[in-house]
């Protein structure tokens, strides 16, 4: 990944490494590598069940998208779909 920073076990955009270095940690007493080693813990309990998540919106969308199929046009019967 182009542009980034190794920071951890976690790539970081530099641009937004960059914005939490130098515009939004300073003057607030959090030191960098705690707020980068509490980010990374966050993301690393946090990605399985967003991975889980972004299944079940795939699954979702998946259904929205085949019911347009099946009823394309201006003339769906509206009461249908918002039972859907």
């Amino acid at each position: 990944m182009s542009g980034c920073v190794r920071v951890g076990g976690l790539q970081v955009a530099k641009v937004l490494y960059d914005f939490v270095q130098n515009e939004a940690l300073p003057g607030t007493g959090v030191d960098p590598e705690k707020f980068w080693s509490g980010a990374e813990s966050v993301i690393t309990d946090l990605a399985p069940k967003n991975k889980t998540l972004v299944g079940v919106r795939d699954e979702i969308q998946g259904k929205v998208d085949a019911w347009h199929g099946e009823h394309a046009g201006p003339d769906y019967d509206k009461a249908e779909y918002k039972a859907f």
